[in-house]
C-alpha cells in the first residue's frame, strides 16, 4: 500500500540522529522530604488545594530537568502521609499530629497518581527507627504509638527511637510497611541513611536491658548488626509476598568502611561509617538479595581528603552485587564552598558515574534545591545530559520476561506527519506503562531499530497516539515503536514494521507512505 503525504515542516522532539546519545536506561530521581517540611508542603501550607498544586509544581519541574522518578518522604517520624490504621496523620502535612486534611484527601494516593501521569516511578520514603523527631517540639498524638507502646523506644538526645533490639518494634514496622505496599501502587520502599542514629559525643545508645535480654554471646556492635539485617530481611519478604514487582532500596551513609578497618573497605578516612556506627551492612544485604537498589549519598567533591568522590563512586561500583546502583549526589551543596561554586561540580560528578556500567543512575537531594536552578544546574539538565528521557533500568530478577510487542492500529498522513495509534497487544497480562516510537534516517548498514533514535515517550494505559514526524531533509525515515512494562523491560518493536516513509524523486513537498 502507498499512500501521498504533503508537508513541509517537520516536528521533531528530539535532535533525531541514527546514533544514541544518551543513555537509554538510566534512573535519575530527587528526594522529596517532608519531615520539618524540607521540601513539601511548604511550612503553614495546611491547604489541600494549595498542597496538591505545590506538589504538581515540584512535578512539573522535574519533568522538564528529565527527571524519571520521585523519592517521597511519607513516613518520617512513625507518622503518616496516607490514611493509617497504624500511625497518626503527620503533623507536618496538616500541623498536628494526628489532624486529618481538611477537606479530606488521601496525599499518598494522590501523589502516586500524579507521578504516574508523568511516567515517573513513585518510591515511598519510610523512616524504620526514627518516632519523635523533636521531643520538646514535635506534637504527639494519644495513639501515637509511643504513646500506646513505650516500653518499644528508646530516647536518645532529643528524639524517640524504636528499640532496634525490640522484636515486638520489629514486626510492627514490618506491619505498616507491608500495608503501604499492599494498599497502593508504589513503586518502591525506600529507606536512607538512619539506622542506629548517628552518635551524639559522649553519649551511648541506651539498650542495655535489651542487649543484655537478647544479646547471647555476641558483642553489642554485633548484636546491633544482626538487629538491623533481621528487620531488613523481614522487610525484604513482606514487601516481595505482598507486590514482587516491589523494589526495595536503600540510600546509606556514602561510606560502607574505611579500609583501615577492612581490607574490603573504600580509601578513605570518614568520621562514621555505616558497618561500625550505623549498624548497617549494605553489602551483607545487597549479597543475599535483600534490596533491589542502594543509593549510597556522595555528598562530598572531588579531591575531598576524607572522602573523596571519585573514590567511592569507583568503590561502589565494584560492590553491587548484581544489583543497582544509583548515587546520590549533593544540589543542595552548590554554592556551600569554594569547591561547590564551581560550576563543573555536578556536571562532573554525572559524568564520573557514567562512566561505571553498574552505577546506573542518580537521586538528588533535595527537590527544593532545583526551584533556583543552583550554578545553572536545571538548564545543563534539560539542554544536555537529560536532554533525551530515559526509561528507569529494568530489574530483571523482578521479572525477566519481556512484554508482547505492541499493535499499530491505524496509521494516518496528517500535514505534519503521520498519526500513528498503538494499542497493547491483545492477551498481554502485563500492566503496559508506556509506548515508545523510534525513527532511523537514511539507508545503510546501521539503519536499523538498535541504532534508531527516540521520538517520544507516552505513557496512557493500554493505547495512545504518536505524531511520527517527517523526515526533514532525509530521503527516508523508518519507524519503530515498542512498549514497557511495570517492571521497564521494554518489547521487541511491532513485528510488521519498520513503517517506511520515502521522499518521492527528493521532493520534499511529497512523501510516500510504503
Amino acid at each position: 500500500m502507498k499512500k501521498a503525504l504533503c508537508g513541509s515542516v517537520a516536528i521533531l522532539l528530539f535532535a533525531c540522529t541514527c546514533l544514541r546519545a544518551q543513555p537509554l536506561y538510566e534512573f535519575r530521581a530527587a528526594w522529596i522530604a517532608t519531615v520539618d517540611n524540607i521540601d513539601w508542603p511548604t511550612r503553614g501550607n495546611y491547604n489541600p488545594e494549595s498542597q496538591r498544586a505545590e506538589y504538581i509544581r515540584l512535578l512539573d519541574m522535574h519533568q522538564r530537568n528529565g527527571l524519571n522518578a520521585v523519592v517521597v518522604q511519607i513516613r518520617p517520624a512513625t507518622d503518616a502521609f496516607y490514611p493509617s490504621q497504624y500511625e497518626p496523620w503527620s503533623e507536618w502535612l496538616t500541623g498536628r499530629q494526628g489532624l486529618p486534611p481538611n477537606p479530606f484527601y488521601d496525599p499518598l494516593e494522590f501523589m502516586i497518581e500524579e507521578a504516574h501521569k508523568r511516567g515517573m516511578e513513585f518510591h515511598a520514603w519510610c523512616n524504620p527507627y526514627r518516632a519523635v523527631f523533636n521531643i520538646g517540639k514535635s506534637s504527639i498524638a494519644p495513639n501515637h504509638i509511643t504513646k500506646t507502646h513505650p516500653e518499644w523506644f528508646l530516647t536518645y538526645g532529643d528524639k524517640r527511637y524504636f528499640d532496634p533490639g525490640n522484636k515486638d518494634a520489629q514486626q510492627f514496622v514490618v506491619k505498616v510497611i507491608r500495608d503501604v505496599v499492599n494498599r497502593y501502587d508504589v513503586d518502591a520502599i525506600h529507606f536512607d541513611d538512619y539506622f542506629y542514629p548517628y552518635r551524639i559525643a559522649g553519649k551511648e545508645f541506651p539498650d542495655n536491658a535489651t542487649y543484655r535480654q537478647y544479646g547471647g554471646n555476641m558483642s553489642r556492635d554485633e548484636w546491633r548488626r544482626s538487629n538491623v539485617d533481621s528487620i531488613i530481611r523481614f522487610l525484604s519478604e513482606a514487601i516481595k509476598e505482598e507486590n514482587p514487582l516491589c523494589q526495595f532500596g536503600i540510600s546509606p551513609f556514602g561510606v560502607w568502611r574505611n579500609q583501615d578497618k577492612d581490607p574490603m573497605g573504600s580509601a578513605t578516612r570518614a568520621g562514621v561509617t555505616n558497618y561500625d556506627d550505623l549498624y548497617a551492612d549494605i553489602l551483607l544485604w545487597l549479597k543475599n538479595g535483600w534490596i533491589d537498589y542502594v543509593a549510597p549519598q556522595l555528598y562530598w567533591e572531588f579531591g575531598y581528603k576524607n572522602a573523596d568522590y571519585a573514590t567511592l563512586v569507583e568503590w561502589w561500583s565494584r560492590h553491587t552485587y548484581g544489583r543497582h546502583c544509583y548515587i546520590g549526589l549533593g544540589i543542595y551543596r552548590a554554592g556551600s564552598n569554594t569547591a561547590w561554586r564551581d560550576k563543573t561540580q555536578l556536571p562532573r560528578q554525572l559524568q564520573e558515574m557514567r562512566q561505571y556500567p553498574s552505577v546506573k543512575g542518580a537521586i538528588y537531594f533535595s527537590s527544593k534545591s532545583f526551584v533556583n536552578n543552583p550554578n545553572g544546574w536545571n538548564d545543563s539538565l534539560r539542554n544536555n545530559y537529560y536532554r533525551e528521557p530515559a526509561l528507569v533500568p529494568p530489574m530483571p530478577w523482578l521479572d525477566s520476561l519481556l512484554p508482547a510487542a505492541p499493535v499499530v492500529k491505524a496509521v494516518t498522513p496528517i500535514p505534519s506527519g503521520l498519526s500513528i495509534k498503538v494499542e497493547k497487544a491483545p492477551g498481554e497480562h502485563r500492566v503496559i506503562k508506556g509506548f515508545r516510537l523510534y525513527v532511523c534516517y537514511d539507508e545503510g548498514p546501521n539503519n536499523n531499530f538498535y541504532n534508531a533514535s527516540l521520538v517520544g515517550t507516552q505513557f496512557q494505559g493500554d493505547t495512545c497516539t504518536f505524531l511520527g514526524p517527517l523526515p526533514n531533509d532525509k530521503k527516508l525515515a523508518k519507524f519503530y515503536v515498542t512498549c514497557v512494562d511495570e517492571n521497564n523491560e521494554e518489547s521487541k518493536p511491532y513485528s510488521n514494521w519498520p513503517l517506511r516513509l520515502e521522499a518521492q524523486l527528493f521532493d520534499r513537498e511529497v512523501w510516500i507512505l510504503k
